[in-house]
């Protein structure tokens, strides 16, 4: 996600926390089915922030399915993007969690919104700096459209279509206590 503020006009609420609830439960379920053949080479990396959250989720509701664990990292992707100047920004850069190999894995790497596909593709060159995976397929709790690269999720919470005057905010009880919600603004001054 671009590095943006969050300010604008509520236009809708597109998901509540038991649609969240149900979306990242089904995407447990199209995961398994998917990956049977490999489950024990199976890791979740979230992309900080909030995909690492959601990672977690989605690996409990591994767990919970059949009986598995699955490995969780999380990766912060800053200095990856193309679509920032890092001469001229402020940045603040998270540390990156991969406490495990990630060489030979299937990884899911899981993001909360897929929007033009610039962090997916900055999630995918910061994993290959710590191995190389058998596959990468991509979770993502919500797809709003308007690629500009060729990058397509794999399993998809919901689709939500926007205009590009619009952005999708995510906010999780992980970081706001009991509010689990997926939103869409319409940018101020647009």
């Amino acid at each position: 996600m671009p590095i943006t503020s969050f300010t604008g006009r509520e236009k809708a609420q597109v998901m509540d926390a038991e649609e969240i609830r149900r979306a990242l439960l089904r995407i447990a379920h199209e995961i398994l089915e998917q990956n049977h053949k490999h489950i024990e080479e199976l890791v979740l990396v979230g992309v900080k922030s909030r995909g690492d959250f959601i990672a977690h989720r989605i690996a409990e509701n591994l767990e919970r399915i059949e009986e598995i664990e699955v490995d969780v990292g999380a990766i912060d992707v800053t200095l990856y993007r193309d679509d920032i100047n890092l001469h001229e920004t402020q940045i603040q850069v998270s540390n990156t969690e991969l406490p495990f190999d990630i060489t030979g894995k299937w990884v899911i790497l899981v993001d909360e919104v897929l929007y033009t596909g610039r962090t997916v593709r900055a999630a995918m060159d910061a994993l290959m700096d710590f191995g190389r995976p058998a596959a990468i397929q991509l979770a993502a709790l919500i797809d709003r459209g308007h690629r500009e690269l060729p990058i397509a999720a794999d399993y998809v919470g919901k689709n939500v279509p926007t205009s590009r005057r619009e952005f999708v905010r995510v906010r999780l009880a992980e970081e706001a206590p009991g509010v689990d919600s997926a939103t869409i603004y319409e940018r101020e001054g647009e």
